[in-house]
């Protein structure tokens, strides 16, 4: 469906001020105390029903926070080498999220130089 460019500054106009009066409406909301613990009440429930998405999730980051940390660690230290030779399943890690910011570019790509 093909939008004229009249059309989208209207739909743009109206979700710009729809955003607006939401946003006047919350802020006389958020201070009445039954609209507080409602919220409150809302998201304890949330907490306690999504617990284990939650430790999962630690879990599976796990790994990758102690790779960062050890990256870190040692590029203050200067010693990159160090770290490849020590822990390399960790660099691996790292090189296949492309963590490291001074990787070059891929080769199919043209840069000016």
């Amino acid at each position: 469906m093909e939008y004229s460019d009249e059309q989208i500054n209207h739909i743009l106009n109206v979700y710009k001020t729809q955003r607006e009066k939401d946003k006047i409406n919350y802020q006389k909301k958020k201070l009445n105390p039954d609209f507080v613990q409602k919220n409150r009440d809302r998201a304890k429930k949330h907490y306690y029903e999504n617990k284990e998405k939650r430790v999962n999730n630690y879990q599976l980051n796990k790994e990758l926070q102690k790779a960062k940390s050890s990256y870190h660690y040692y590029m203050k230290k200067d010693d990159i080498d160090k770290f490849k030779e020590k822990y390399p399943e960790r660099y691996n890690m790292l090189t296949n999220i492309n963590y490291f910011k001074d990787q070059k570019p891929l080769a199919s790509i043209d840069t000016s130089e």
